[in-house]
């Protein structure tokens, strides 16, 4: 590997001054660059030259996703149009996608604070690295492949699904590192398993985007194929993708790039910080970003900001991993719940698997009722089925504050994904 691509500053003090500069300029492009920044900003009574303090970040207004989809085509463009050399675009499960622009200069940042994940994770040149997320017009397959080049680690670009090819490609390439989706790890775990491909594969550590991994999830896979290490890499469309932020080899929480982004965390609700340490919603501001900057955007992904310092010694700021997304939540019997909250409780109870389905219903006596369903572990016999139906309906009851049934099927029998695996199914009638 070539100059490492962590920031040379060594204390919050620098840091601090680098992101009010950041803030600074960010505020001042975009409302010279963006005709929506300006009216944002008009409306809320700030104009560039207030922002004096980091303090002064509570004075601006919010991004929401309504907004870049109320834009499309080109949200939040802050450039001429000459200077973009590519888009980006989510998925769009709900309304139209979010379309985001790149300058070269945001593409370069990109890849260089991506190969950084690289060098958090521990990898080396003489790592080959098998990505097997998704190409085309999402930010997913790109960027991992970038930062690796960048990083000077062999790229193998498998993209999604195939496992006859991607286990192909573990033993013929003799990959060492897997960028997939948890769900996508834990089918390809299996799958060498099943195959008898273990001791013909040099894997050691698996790099996971895209969705929260459960704990028990993430114990099966690595049983399964004598990892090293999993890490987890944050990252959405609207703040460049995949790559900004990394869990480094102790596991104490993901480092984030402070040095490109100002991550608040807010109540949802009332929109004010949150003590550190508490779960909140993720609100992101750009530092650097030329194409389609982002002023305190509403993430919808919730998580908590890790006080103290990291065993590595880094002073890059940690969150946790994401319990999931504000819009993910549901309301069962006028609790609010979150889908990993329940991945909390199935992870602390031995003798079950990692995969599970949450389904809901409403009866004719008007009631909802939920049923959870999951798999017992693998090895586990099914006489111990009433134990484990037992022991999960009294935590979720205990934890969660509500009553499920619970069903135990076989071991592999509830389906697995290369994507991101559907967890909760509402068939309540509205």
């Amino acid at each position: 590997m070539g100059k490492s691509s962590m920031p040379s500053f060594t204390s919050s003090d620098v840091l601090k001054d680098l992101q009010l500069e950041g803030l600074k300029w960010t505020v001042c492009h975009a409302y010279g660059g963006s005709g929506f920044y300006k009216k944002k900003l008009d409306e809320a009574g700030v104009r560039p030259e207030d922002i004096k303090s980091l303090d002064d970040l509570e004075r601006l207004p919010f991004t929401t996703a309504r907004d870049l989809q109320e834009g499309y085509p080109f949200p939040l463009l802050s450039v001429p149009f000459e200077e973009v050399v590519r888009i980006h675009a989510s998925s769009g499960t709900t309304g139209r996608r979010k379309v985001l622009c790149y300058t070269r200069k945001d593409i370069e940042d990109w890849t260089r604070f991506f190969a950084r994940c690289y060098e958090m994770a521990g990898l080396s040149t003489e790592d080959r690295v098998q990505i097997a997320v998704g190409y085309g017009v999402w930010t997913a397959g790109i960027s991992f492949q970038m930062g690796c080049e960048a990083f000077g680690a062999m790229a193998i670009p498998a993209g999604p699904g195939n496992l006859d090819m991607q286990c192909q490609f573990l033993v013929d390439f003799q990959s060492t590192v897997m960028c997939c989706t948890a769900s996508m790890g834990l089918l390809m775990a299996e799958e060498v398993n099943r195959r008898g491909l273990r001791d013909k594969i040099n894997l050691k550590k698996m790099i996971f985007g895209s969705e929260r991994s459960s704990d028990a999830m993430r114990k099966r896979i690595g049983e399964l194929l004598d990892l090293e290490h999993m890490f987890d890499i944050p990252g959405m469309t609207e703040l460049y993708g995949p790559g900004t932020g990394l869990d480094c080899a102790y596991h104490t929480g993901i480092h984030y790039w402070a040095d490109y982004y100002i991550l608040e965390i807010l109540d949802p609700e009332t929109l004010r910080p949150v003590p550190e340490g508490e779960t909140g919603e993720m609100i992101v501001t750009t530092l650097r970003k030329e194409a389609a900057p982002l002023i305190r955007y509403r993430t919808r992904d919730l998580t908590r900001l890790i006080p103290g310092e990291c065993p590595c010694g880094s002073i890059l700021p940690r969150h946790d991993r994401l319990l999931g997304r504000s819009d993910d939540m549901f309301i069962f019997r006028a609790v609010n719940i979150y889908p990993g909250q329940i991945d909390h409780v199935l992870s602390g109870i031995e003798g079950i698997g990692s995969e599970y389905q949450v389904h809901l219903e409403r009866k004719p006596d008007g009631k909802d009722y939920m049923t959870l369903k999951l798999e017992r572990d693998h090895g586990v016999e099914s006489a111990q089925d009433p134990v484990l139906i037992k022991v999960v309906g009294e935590e979720i009851k205990k934890q969660i504050m509500v009553s499920a049934s619970v069903e135990v099927w076989d071991y592999g029998s509830l389906p697995r994904s290369e994507r991101k695996s559907k967890r909760v199914f509402d068939n309540r009638e509205e």
